[in-house]
């Protein structure tokens, strides 16, 4: 339920300036109260989205789809940021992961945008759609069989279920082996944990793996990639497949979190497909909340504001989603009309796979455990108290208890075979250990790779 401006006061602002404050818990607490609040502002309105760092955030539906599809005036390249040029910006500040300049697509503009979009686009449109079925159905039958059997018959579906899914599935597309593989999911996982050193080990591992595929082309993204005509240097490999995990993890993460527990839910309609749940996540629950900062090319009037060149706009799909100006005509616009996945030049060029990893997950794990039901309501269910996503902080269920096996295999083994080993079964050599090294435990990636084939 939206709160109407005034209601129950204003959220607190900065003590400095008096803006909201996009974050913290009393944000993560009514995220909606604050859009409510700030709607009444008009379509912008200046925010703090992380402590020492203004921006102005779109709330607006039309005046969101005018500046994502303005790339004329509204530009992504973040090295115009005039606060962070001048140095007001925390040089810890949680913001800048998210918002600092990376040569990838989505930082780009015009001619150098397009190259690298195109590369994007191109690669992932060879993926199969029904082989990315099959590669999620087995993560997620993989996942399950971890938690399936707990005697007490309970699981916490983010952690265990949500959050690494698409981490396996992404593992796999990139054509990572097992060691690789399991590098990637622990960088990767480090960034949005915030682990100090997180971004040198997945930069580090991705290097590793754009060597080994230029000595070993696969039938992977990464090589699709690497031989694409754009002729993308491995530096620029690297990023885009950055810009691959970022945009297509965690986003799918809270995805596939909020579609389970609106049908596990004691609102939802029994019956209604699961892609009509995941809609009703991305329409109403924007997975990439707050995001896709532009940078006006000059000072540009918007609803009575001037949006000064270079000061960064950062676009809300959670408010803009929710507009309740779009609720006289909803239901005429298209389903896909959401902006969860952007818009204009930028928009999200994963979507459709994105689609079939969301409602593949959701009905894997409804199909595995058919009595599967979430133990608190809908409505106490907490979210993570950040601007960035709407993601539950956690996703409780009950079910009983049984064995998820590999469709190929008899049982999986009590003993997960090590990632070197594992590897030479696999894709790619692996480099020997040095004389009295200590061999790694096995990570995720390979122990999925693993049970799959039934060791």
């Amino acid at each position: 339920m939206q709160q109407r401006p005034g209601t129950a006061g204003p959220p607190p602002g900065c003590p400095a300036h008096g803006n909201v404050q996009l974050y913290g818990p009393q944000f993560g607490s009514d995220p909606d109260a604050h859009y409510a609040h700030l709607r009444g502002l008009g379509p912008s309105a200046p925010v703090d989205i992380a402590p020492g760092v203004e921006v102005e955030l779109v709330t607006s539906y039309d005046a969101a789809l005018f500046i994502l599809q303005n790339p004329a005036s509204f530009v992504r390249d973040s090295r115009r940021w005039r606060a962070l040029n001048e140095g007001r910006v925390p040089e810890d500040s949680p913001a800048l992961p998210m918002m600092g300049y990376r040569p990838n697509a989505l930082f780009s503009d015009g001619a150098a945008h397009a190259r690298l979009r195109q590369a994007v686009t191109d690669s992932l449109a060879t993926v199969n759609e029904l082989q990315l079925v099959r590669q999620t159905q087995q993560s997620a039958d993989y996942l399950i069989s971890r938690f399936s059997s707990d005697r007490l018959g309970q699981a916490e579906l983010m952690a265990e279920y949500a959050q690494p899914l698409p981490l396996l599935v992404f593992s796999d597309l990139f054509g990572c082996p097992p060691e690789i593989g399991d590098r990637v999911i622990v960088g990767i996982s480090g960034i949005f944990d915030g682990t100090a050193g997180a971004d040198q080990v997945l930069g580090e591992a991705l290097g590793e793996l754009i060597g080994l595929k230029r000595r070993r082309p696969g039938d992977d993204l990464t090589t699709r990639l690497m031989e694409h005509s754009a002729r993308l240097s491995d530096e620029e490999v690297l990023h885009q497949l950055v810009t691959l995990l970022s945009g297509g993890t965690a986003p799918l993460s809270a995805a596939i979190g909020t579609t389970s527990a609106l049908i596990l839910g004691e609102d939802w309609q029994a019956g209604l497909p699961v892609e009509d749940a995941v809609t009703q996540a991305l329409w109403n629950y924007a997975p990439i909340a707050n995001y896709a900062a532009h940078y006006p090319t000059h000072d540009v009037e918007l609803g009575g504001r001037t949006l000064r060149a270079n000061d960064p706009v950062v676009i809300s799909f959670a408010a803009a989603n929710t507009d309740p100006r779009l609720a006289e005509h909803r239901e005429q616009l298209s389903a896909k009309a959401h902006l969860a996945f952007g818009a204009g030049p930028h928009a999200c060029p994963a979507k459709d796979p994105a689609f079939v990893i969301a409602v593949t997950a959701v009905e894997t794990l409804l199909n595995r455990l058919p009595d599967v039901e979430v133990r608190l309501p809908f409505k106490d269910l907490s979210w993570v108290p950040a601007p960035w996503s709407r993601s539950l902080v956690a996703l409780p269920v009950r079910f009983t208890p049984r064995t998820v096996t590999p469709a190929h295999a008899p049982a999986p083994a009590p003993e997960p075979q090590p990632a070197a080993a594992a590897a030479q079964h696999h894709r790619g050599p692996v480099h020997a250990a040095q004389p009295g090294a200590h061999k790694a435990k096995p990570g995720l990636f390979s122990r999925f790779l693993a049970w799959t084939r039934g060791e």
